[in-house]
């Protein structure tokens, strides 16, 4: 009820009084009036709002249709786990994929609370309730969109399965299964979250958000998938030429006595080939990895997520070209054979190869950069301001 209207019944009420009673008490009596009416109509809201029960936030209150969606997608993933932990288990690139499940999981944990808030009020935890949601042409047309992919991607599981059963497990298919999970997932997410919990539809723009919160979970399989053959034999070859020319493009300017010759470096002592293992392949997979987890957690801003997962990838070539440069330079002091002897420490004992230490160096410094650029991107100047003011002397009185 708004003030005017509350006001009119108010000057109805004073209306019906008899004349003489008007006239003896005046504007008075009708401020006393319209006092005791709003006040009763506060006590009485009041009342309700307490004695009221309150709905409780259950999982058993969620639509029939969004608790089916939940189970095909935890379906789905279970299926492209079965079918990625071949490659986890026989291939040590993609051995990090041990990894992807257990991220998936706490991501989608951290986020539950903001998940919960738009299942059951519509809208994040710090955002208020719109009142009324207007279904626009952009809403059809992404719904319509959602169904599309929704339709290709179970097409996309149907094929890369029947070949996964066919012929075993190999590069297409798990691809294929590993891109149609995110494609399943994101399109449910979306087609399902058109209503909330109580049936109350559910703005377009907050649809989206919920959707982003499945991204990470839902594109990582993909990651952790080997790509296909072709692609990937591609990909080693540029890699391994640039390394290796870059590695020779150092030494020469450096003034150190070596030779090319495709992808071997001839030295004094011997010489040394930029195996597929030095491509940095791994390296790449390995930190496009932990970046995108680190940004799905850390960072709020899409545009900072993007940043972060093009670091990485930076990192990843920079630290390898690095790798390259010592291992040649070891061989070039030592003798080619000295990359693959072992390093035996007093207290440690045998830490491995030089090649296969180097390898895991470089993955633990990449992590570390990529941990130190957190604080740079979550930076507000707003904190600075505040640090400013803070510092500031107070006046003298």
């Amino acid at each position: 009820m708004t003030i005017e209207s509350l006001k009119a019944r108010v000057d109805g009420k004073f209306r019906t009084l008899k004349t003489p009673f008007r006239c003896c008490f005046g504007a008075k009596a009708k401020q006393l009036f319209a006092f005791d009416f709003c006040a009763l109509i506060q006590v009485s809201r009041l009342f309700n709002s307490v004695t009221k029960p309150i709905k409780s936030q259950n999982f058993k209150d969620i639509l029939p249709e969004q608790i089916t969606a939940f189970c095909l997608i935890v379906g789905f993933a279970l299926y492209t786990l079965w079918d990625q932990l071949y490659w986890w288990s026989n291939r040590e690139d993609y051995s990090f994929g041990y990894l992807v499940p257990l991220f998936a999981g706490y991501v989608l944990f951290d986020r539950w609370p903001v998940i919960r808030s738009y299942l059951f009020a519509g809208h994040a935890p710090d955002q208020p309730a719109l009142v009324r949601v207007k279904r626009s042409a952009l809403t059809s047309l992404l719904e319509w969109v959602a169904v599309a992919v929704f339709a290709a991607s179970i097409c996309l599981f149907t094929i890369g399965a029947l070949l996964r059963a066919a012929t075993g497990p190999q590069n297409p298919a798990s691809l294929a299964i590993a891109a149609s999970l995110a494609g399943l997932a994101l399109s449910m997410v979306f087609i399902f979250s058109k209503q909330r919990a109580d049936g109350q539809a559910m703005p377009l723009k907050h649809r989206l958000a919920l959707t982003a919160l499945f991204l990470f979970p839902a594109l990582i399989w993909m990651i952790s998938a080997p790509l296909v053959s072709v692609a990937e034999t591609q990909i080693r070859v540029f890699l391994l030429t640039k390394v290796t020319i870059a590695v020779f493009s150092s030494f020469d300017f450096l003034g150190f006595e070596l030779e090319r010759e495709g992808n071997v470096l001839i030295l004094p002592d011997g010489q040394v080939g930029v195996e597929e293992a030095c491509s940095g392949i791994r390296s790449l997979t390995a930190c496009l990895f932990a970046g995108s987890f680190l940004a799905s957690v850390f960072l709020d801003r899409f545009w900072k997520k993007i940043l972060l997962v093009g670091a990485a990838m930076l990192f990843a070539v920079l630290t390898n070209l690095i790798r390259s440069i010592f291992l040649t330079l070891w061989a070039y002091y030592h003798g080619s054979q000295a990359i693959d002897e072992h390093w035996v420490l007093p207290l440690i004992g045998d830490i491995g190869t030089v090649h296969d230490v180097t390898g895991m160096a470089i993955l633990f410094f990449t992590c570390i950069g990529l941990i130190c650029l957190l604080p740079i991107f979550n930076y507000k100047l707003k904190d600075f301001e505040e640090d400013e003011d803070w510092n500031q002397p107070e006046p003298m009185g």
